[in-house]
């Protein structure tokens, strides 16, 4: 015959395990969707790549370290697409006002982040990865070409 442990049980055998992790030690993210696809072909072209950094404003969904390069993949609801992003039928001035702070959060982060020296790159959740590697070598030149400048004119 077999035994069924309760919930209750199960929680009470398990709690001193949990409380010895640290905090966050269980919410372990992957990329996955857009910013895998990201991650993938960026170490692909042998390119270091971090995942949700913690160290940085506002957690990265990507980080090239060596070339200062943050990245955030945007869902197209929460972060209010201009495109794709819809509000619920149902107590939509509190969504309104939610994703409005979202936005803020965002613009204030990539604010930080420049300060500290990274460069952003935002993508919509909705955008194509070819696109999006594209427009990250597009960032990448300007940035090339921007110290080419700097250096001869210093």
């Amino acid at each position: 015959m077999r035994h069924y442990y309760t919930a209750e049980q199960i929680r009470a055998a398990e709690a001193p395990l949990l409380a010895a992790l640290p905090e966050g030690a269980l919410m372990r993210r992957a990329a996955t969707g857009l910013a895998g696809s990201i991650a993938a072909e960026l170490r692909r072209r042998r390119y270091a790549v971090r995942e949700h950094d913690g160290d940085l404003p506002g957690r990265p969904d990507l980080v090239l370290p060596r070339l200062r390069v943050a990245i955030f993949v945007h869902g197209c609801f929460w972060h209010g697409c201009p495109r794709h992003g819809t509000l619920p039928r149902h107590n939509r001035a509190w969504w309104r006002e939610k994703i409005r702070r979202n936005r803020e959060r965002d613009a204030r982060n990539v604010r930080r982040l420049r300060r500290l020296g990274w460069s952003v790159f935002e993508v919509w959740e909705h955008e194509d990865p070819a696109t999006a590697m594209w427009r990250l070598g597009a960032l990448q030149r300007r940035r090339a070409a921007a110290a080419v400048r700097q250096t001869s004119m210093g």
